[in-house]
């Protein structure tokens, strides 16, 4: 989480906080709906929130079932409760605390801790392990490997994967604004522990939940999370 949405989510949380105070209730899971996915991936993770401003949403993972009347979904695991960005799900940006809306791929994952199963290529990462958020920087959105004050781009404006502390025992990169890169559209978006609070962008789960979720991923299934809105229905 890089440092200005790592404000910016405090604030916003702030006010939450005052809102669970006056009474404000969490909201249960809601049942999940076949996904209208039509790519290519065989697995997909579907994260779908309420509204564009929820700061929870329902994920559920789904297996590609073949059948002799077309493609469908199976679900796999789920529903779970996940919290998102702070500010909900839509556009994003490094000032910006929203889960990226869109289809994206899951192509690696990351931990403080050892592998807990995933197939994903997994870094076991140290204080010495980057996310880089310096929109200056040629490694923009990139992990980025150099010893605490050695970096070639603005440490303060990066994430230093290894001090993290507990959401990061165990992470999925989440491929938004990966390939192209865009400066400023947001950076360092994971799949990742989550403590029931919202995020400044990523998507968190219970860590049971999240090792469950990493241990199905299959690199040769091609796997993507789609971030939504529910659409509303007439």
């Amino acid at each position: 989480m890089p440092r200005t949405r790592r404000r910016l989510v405090s604030a916003i949380m702030a006010t939450a906080v005052l809102a669970a105070a006056a009474g404000c209730a969490q909201k249960p899971v809601t049942p999940p709906e076949q996904p209208s996915y039509t790519g290519p991936a065989e697995q997909l993770i579907t994260v779908i929130a309420d509204s564009a401003t929820a700061t929870s949403a329902t994920l559920t993972a789904w297996n590609r079932s073949d059948t002799g009347s077309g493609s469908g979904w199976v679900r796999a695991i789920g529903p779970f409760r996940a919290d998102v960005g702070a500010q909900g799900v839509g556009p994003t940006s490094e000032t910006a605390t929203r889960s990226p809306a869109g289809i994206w791929p899951l192509t690696e994952a990351f931990g403080i801790a050892a592998n807990n199963g995933t197939r994903l290529p997994y870094r076991r990462v140290t204080d010495s392990d980057w996310w880089v958020s310096d929109v200056d920087s040629q490694y923009y959105n990139t992990h980025y490997s150099c010893a605490p004050g050695t970096c070639p781009f603005n440490e303060a404006a990066g994430e230093d994967l290894g001090t993290a502390g507990p959401a990061y025992d165990h992470a999925v990169v989440i491929d938004y604004n990966r390939s192209p890169v865009v400066r400023g559209a947001g950076s360092a978006y994971f799949l990742h522990v989550g403590d029931g609070n919202p995020t400044a962008g990523c998507v968190a789960l219970p860590g049971a939940e999240l090792d469950e979720v990493m241990r199905w991923l299959d690199p040769a299934r091609g796997p993507v999370i789609d971030i939504a809105v529910r659409a509303a229905k007439n």
